[in-house]
């Protein structure tokens, strides 16, 4: 059984040393790749690739409750998410990382839950993302010299397609940060699955809509470039914030359907 698991974004495909890759089946199907239990930190890892190790899955295909399910049954309870979002505001850069607290959810059409009859269900997601998790990667990104901010809220987007300036422009107006496509269901599923989970973002441009920063349109090449550059630090974000994490059978996230 392997208590720490990490998911990987867009262009990270491997990440723990020495691993042993196991393909699981799960009653939602196969998830997008096999599993990698090795080392990382110091400290054994289950490492889950969300859009298959040659990215050939969508965000809005991405089989998340398969992705959650096999880490659950590999024994996941703390779980370290990575994201590679876009920027809404002037002051959260590219190259920039966010530790994200909140979400908006904007997309249409995606299982969502492990809890589909015949008892219902209503799991709370009130603080999706873990505290004693994010203090962790907090104290990871200050230890590393990084830039980051320690909050912000993602609007999840639909996808693969990046937004209108007119979208970006409403999502400004609202006062969400980054913009994001796989950030639900992946967190609300994990919720139900009683792990804690904590969000590191990567900032790879600033949208369309960000006026007079952003003038040109924002590309799939300019963000593989941006993620290209920058995996040598999201590696280490990664491997210390996994270093300086400690399973905490207490927490209040394993308990979220206690009292339902």
């Amino acid at each position: 059984m392997v208590e720490l698991g990490v998911i990987g974004g867009s262009g990270l495909y491997e990440l723990a040393a020495d691993a042993e890759r196991v393909l699981l089946d799960t009653p939602y199907g196969k998830p997008a790749s096999a599993v990698s239990i090795g080392v990382l930190g110091g400290k054994e890892v289950a490492f889950m690739t969300r859009h298959g190790t040659d990215h050939a899955v969508p965000p809005h295909l991405v089989n998340y409750r398969a992705n959650i399910w096999a880490l659950k049954e590999l024994g996941v309870t703390t779980l370290v998410t990575s994201s590679v979002v876009g920027s809404l505001r002037a002051d959260y850069r590219p190259g920039h990382f966010v530790l994200v607290d909140q979400f908006y959810d904007r997309t249409t059409g995606r299982a969502s839950t492990f809890f589909e009859g015949p008892k219902v269900v209503h799991a709370s997601l009130a603080d999706p993302y873990c505290p004693a998790l994010r203090a962790a990667a907090r104290t990871a990104l200050e230890g590393l010299g990084e830039a980051f901010h320690p909050t912000g809220t993602a609007v999840v987007i639909q996808g693969p397609r990046f937004s209108t300036r007119a979208e970006s422009q409403v999502y400004q107006t609202l006062g969400f940060s980054v913009l994001s496509m796989t950030q639900f269901p992946e967190t609300a599923l994990a919720r139900e699955a009683a792990m804690c989970v904590v969000n590191i973002s990567f900032v790879s441009d600033l949208d369309a809509g960000v006026a007079g920063l952003q003038d040109e349109p924002v590309t799939a090449g300019l963000v593989w470039r941006t993620v290209r550059d920058a995996q040598p630090r999201i590696r280490r974000v990664l491997e210390r914030t996994v270093e300086l994490l400690e399973p905490n059978p207490g927490c209040a996230c394993h308990g979220v359907l206690a009292d339902i």
